[in-house]
């Protein structure tokens, strides 16, 4: 399958996905589109979240394909992986990116995080390239990774961008969550009575600085279990061990930093 094929299947089950995991541009944003003219610092953030996890799911839905081991140049590149994200941002939330002007604060942290997005996948080409091999290690949660590392090299006196989890969950270090996320994971995102796929946000200090805050909670899907499913504690592919996560079940949260200037 070639990237456009796959992301002509994406259109056509993207709505089911994001229903199935409670992801909708009204769980963020509430009825209609959010008029650039006032985009508040906690829209900035849950669209940088939302931009990151659209960006995410073009890399899940090709596994299939970077994977191939009989298959040499696959189209797969950064500008590839760009136009398709773009389009999942645009599904969700009713924004063309394109339209944000990059002279405001919104615009700004967008366009870096596109320019992660499209630097991380074109390092990557001489391994998603090369023949004879399948497994390739390329996976969502790797190249979520190193987006949000891409962005705090170009932004991080700006904003910042992390994938955390509970700590039980956690494989990277670096991904563990302070301690306002901590709280906001088992306080609220845990909580039965929370929204499913509701954001939560707060402004405070991160590093002595002051910040808004905020986290989107993730939720296992289909694609997630592989790796993160049953039966806990089992070896996956990449040689970690499983979570016991099931279809539904918290499984992280994507926390977006945003310094007073």
């Amino acid at each position: 399958m070639t990237a456009v094929q796959s992301l002509a299947r994406y259109r056509r089950n993207l709505f089911a996905a994001l229903l199935l995991a409670g992801f909708c541009g009204s769980v963020f944003f509430g009825a209609g589109k959010i008029a650039f003219a006032e985009t508040t610092k906690k829209e900035i953030a849950a669209n940088m979240a939302t931009l990151l996890r659209s960006a995410r799911a073009v890399v899940s839905d090709n596994q299939a394909l970077i994977n191939d081991p009989y298959k040499g140049h696959k189209g797969f590149t950064g500008q590839v992986v760009l136009e398709a994200a773009k389009f999942n941002f645009r599904m969700e939330t009713g924004l063309d990116i394109d339209n944000i002007d990059t002279s405001t604060l919104h615009g700004e942290l967008l366009q870096a995080e596109l320019e992660a997005v499209v630097e991380v996948v074109d390092e990557w080409q001489n391994v998603i390239n090369e023949k004879g091999v399948g497994y390739k290690g390329f996976l969502p949660a790797i190249f979520a990774f190193q987006v949000t590392q891409r962005f705090r090299e170009k932004k991080g006196e700006v904003a910042e961008i992390k994938l955390t989890a509970p700590a039980g969950y956690v494989r990277n270090k670096r991904n563990m969550p302070d301690s306002w996320e901590q709280d906001v994971i088992e306080s609220r995102f845990r909580s039965p009575d929370h929204p499913l796929g509701r954001t939560v946000s707060a402004v405070g200090e991160k590093d002595g600085k002051k910040a808004f805050r905020l986290m989107l909670p993730e939720y296992y899907m289909l694609s997630c279990l592989g790796c993160h499913g049953q039966p806990k504690g089992a070896t996956d592919k990449t040689g970690g061990k499983k979570e016991g996560g099931t279809l539904g079940a918290l499984g992280g949260a994507i926390s977006v930093i945003i310094y007073a200037r």
